[in-house]
């Protein structure tokens, strides 16, 4: 059986019904583990105090954000050339999933910011790429609301979304083209010695998993409701025809 036959509307809605509530109870159970143990397990920074805690929900909350982006340019790239219908859908599911990631991001980061650089916004190029971020998405969703043929909103999307994915990578990749700013390093890297402690590294570790989690769980069920929206209209079509 072909990969793309998973994309077909009919096979998608049958394979993601009995997935969906594992994913949301895995990811109940991730988030839970990791911010309990996080937040009630784990010592104060000598430098930072209780306030570095908001690494369990700042980093997994703006990598997610970062990768919901790229995971709809996927999806777009992927309706661009196959017209899956349901990439599309599946892109634009995942935008309303990734502003509230950036809004936790950018939100808990101001928190996190104040007491270590006295405000708690400052236009740091690695700061202000990833609020362009956040407009980029507003922008895409106002877009597939503002177009009423639904192949038309798709393909101007799509076209959006790639412009957009220059500023996801400046995100993704700020801590490593800017060395000046006051945004700190990256808190996870392949160089063990810019890590954060082990101590806070595992939680962390288990709230990400719970982050990528709920994002699946989150994109696989609007998704699924987008499909839905898609054949209802085709049916009121149907009906305003005969």
């Amino acid at each position: 059986m072909s990969l793309w036959e998973y994309a077909n509307p009919k096979r998608f809605m049958g394979w993601t019904r009995p997935v969906l509530p594992w994913t949301f109870a895995l990811a109940g159970l991730c988030l839970a583990v990791g911010l309990i143990w996080g937040f009630f397990f784990t010592p104060d920074d000598f430098r930072q105090g209780s306030t570095v805690k908001i690494i369990y929900l700042h980093v997994p909350a703006a990598l997610m954000a970062i990768n919901a982006w790229i995971m709809m340019l996927v999806a777009s790239l992927i309706w661009v050339v196959r017209r899956h219908h349901v990439s599309a859908l599946a892109a634009r599911a995942a935008a309303p999933v990734g502003v509230v990631m950036t809004l936790i991001a950018l939100f808990t980061g101001g928190i996190w910011g104040q007491p270590m650089w006295g405000t708690y916004w400052a236009w740091d190029p690695r700061l202000t790429s990833f609020l362009i971020l956040f407009l980029f998405y507003l922008g895409y969703i106002a877009l597939w609301e503002a177009i009423e043929d639904p192949d038309t909103a798709a393909d101007l999307t799509s076209v959006l979304c790639m412009v957009g994915s220059i500023f996801a990578i400046l995100s993704r990749y700020a801590v490593l083209f800017w060395n000046q700013g006051l945004h700190q390093g990256a808190s996870l890297s392949l160089d063990a010695e810019e890590n954060v402690a082990d101590v806070f590294w595992f939680p962390l570790l288990v709230c990400i998993a719970g982050f990528v989690l709920l994002f699946i769980a989150l994109v696989l069920m609007r998704t699924r409701t987008e499909i839905r929206v898609r054949r209802m209209r085709a049916l009121e079509a149907r009906m305003r025809r005969a």
